[in-house]
C-alpha cells in the first residue's frame, strides 16, 4: 500500500503481557497500552511525520463516541498538534463514503471488546446486524488467523440487507482476504489496515489509487 513520495515510520508500544483470554485480561491489556503509549509516540516524532497513524485499533473503539473523541485528543496532544488517523475514525469515515447503513463486524476480540465496536458503530449510526468476534487468546494468536477463518467470519455476519462488512484488529491479516470476500459476495468489505491507510492518504491530500485491496482504494 506504500506509495511514491510517501514514507512510514513505526514506534512500537510494548506490551509486557500479551494475554487476551477473558474479558478481565482483555481491560488490563488496555491499562498496560496507556501506559507505554506515550513513549511510542515520542520514538516515532523523531522522524518528525505530517501525521500520526494509530495501528491497534480495541482502545480507539473504547468508550462509544466519547471515548473516541477523548483518545483522539489525547494522541493529538502527544504528538504537538498534528492529525491522526485512528481505525474507529477509519472505518466510520470508509462506511459513510461507501454509503453503508446496515453492517456486519467481525473482530479479533473477547466479548467485551466486541460490545465496545458495536456500541460506537451504533453512536455513530450504523445498524450493526451482527459481530462475529474470533476470541483470539493472545496478541501473538490474532496474527495467526488464516484466510478461510476470516472468510467463514465474514460469511457469518452477511445476509439480507447488510450493505458493507468490516473488520477490525488490526494485528490481523486480512486486507487481501476482505478484497477477495468483496467478489464474492458483492459488496464492499473493509479491512480495517486498508481503511487506515486510505484514511491518512486521503486527509493528506494523496489521491493514489491502489489495486488488490478492495473498492475502498481502488475507487475512492
Amino acid at each position: 500500500m506504500l506509495v511514491p513520495g510517501v514514507s512510514w515510520h513505526s514506534g512500537r508500544i510494548l506490551i509486557r503481557n500479551p494475554d487476551l483470554d477473558s474479558d478481565e485480561v482483555f481491560e488490563r491489556f488496555l491499562v498496560d497500552l496507556r501506559k507505554e503509549i506515550g513513549n511510542a509516540v515520542d520514538s516515532v516524532m523523531t522522524a518528525h511525520p505530517d501525521h500520526v497513524v494509530m495501528g491497534m485499533s480495541s482502545e480507539t473503539f473504547w468508550g462509544g463516541r466519547a471515548g473516541a473523541a477523548k483518545f483522539e485528543a489525547l494522541m493529538i496532544s502527544l504528538s504537538g498538534g498534528l492529525d491522526i488517523t485512528t481505525g474507529a475514525r477509519a472505518c466510520n469515515a470508509a462506511l459513510r463514503t461507501l454509503g453503508a447503513k446496515k453492517i456486519g463486524v467481525i473482530t479479533p476480540y473477547q466479548s467485551v471488546g466486541d460490545e465496545q465496536v458495536r456500541a460506537y458503530l451504533t453512536e455513530e449510526g450504523f445498524e450493526v446486524a451482527g459481530v462475529h468476534g474470533l476470541k483470539c487468546p493472545t496478541a501473538k494468536s490474532i496474527a495467526e488467523v488464516g484466510p478461510e477463518r476470516l472468510r467463514e467470519a465474514f460469511r457469518a455476519v452477511n445476509g439480507p440487507g447488510v450493505d458493507a462488512l468490516v473488520q477490525v484488529g488490526t494485528n490481523l491479516f486480512c486486507a487481501r482476504v476482505a478484497a477477495e470476500m468483496e467478489e464474492e459476495l458483492g459488496k464492499p468489505v473493509i479491512a480495517i489496515n486498508t481503511a487506515t491507510v486510505w484514511h491518512a492518504y486521503r486527509t493528506h491530500g494523496i489521491r493514489d489509487q491502489l489495486e488488490g485491496f478492495g473498492c475502498l482504494l481502488e475507487r475512492h
